[in-house]
């Protein structure tokens, strides 16, 4: 039986993902998640389907810290957004699986039955994007944040307080405030309504 776990802050997806798994022999939808705090607090999983724009903890996060607690898991991004820097990021953080929402459900099933025999799944623009980085060596799209920076931005958009994202993340409130600092920084910021506005821009939250 291969364990799965679904984490959308969205009830329509997360029930439409279980209606198409549910027919699939051998496979077993293990636990629901809204956001991803509690997707890692979960049982674990075979493979987790995470969308990339999780509450608290964004999809790249959750995914490190579910790795880095249990290897075993598979990770398969599941998202609307489509860029090279995001699909770095994935990978980086330990993700073996990458499925646009607007792919044909079959990819999804594809994807998980990679996972679950611990083969990663490459959509074409995935397997692309990670042939061009091993030939270059580098990415095409610099970024301006490390994916850390980038959840504390998610968690300041969402309204939390330096010391609600140190608990969050198991980090010293100093440590919280210099990441916040540093982004302000290298942003050239100085509000955090512009860090809102820069927040979602950029797909980090919904407006």
């Amino acid at each position: 039986m291969t364990r799965i776990l679904i984490a959308d802050d969205h009830a329509v997806v997360r029930s439409g993902v279980r209606r198409l798994l549910a027919d699939h022999p051998g496979w077993s939808v293990v636990a629901e998640a809204t956001n991803g705090k509690d997707a890692i607090a979960e049982a674990q999983p075979d493979v987790a389907v995470l969308d990339y724009r999780l509450p608290l903890l964004n999809g790249i996060e959750t995914t490190q810290q579910i790795r880095q607690r249990v290897p075993s898991v598979e990770v398969l991004i599941f998202t609307m957004h489509d860029n090279e820097d995001l699909l770095r990021q994935s990978f980086n953080a330990g993700a073996r699986g990458y499925v646009l929402k607007s792919s044909a459900p079959e990819q999804l099933i594809s994807a998980i039955q990679s996972l679950a025999t611990h083969r990663p799944f490459f959509t074409d623009t995935a397997s692309q994007v990670l042939l061009e980085t091993f030939v270059t060596g580098k990415s095409r799209v610099e970024r301006a944040l490390t994916g850390r920076e980038q959840t504390i931005v998610q968690m300041v958009a969402e309204g939390h307080s330096n010391k609600q994202i140190a608990q969050i993340l198991n980090i010293t409130i100093k440590t919280a405030e210099t990441h916040r600092a540093n982004i302000m920084r290298k942003l050239d910021l100085t509000s955090s309504a512009a860090l809102v506005r820069y927040a979602v821009r950029n797909n980090l939250v919904q407006a």
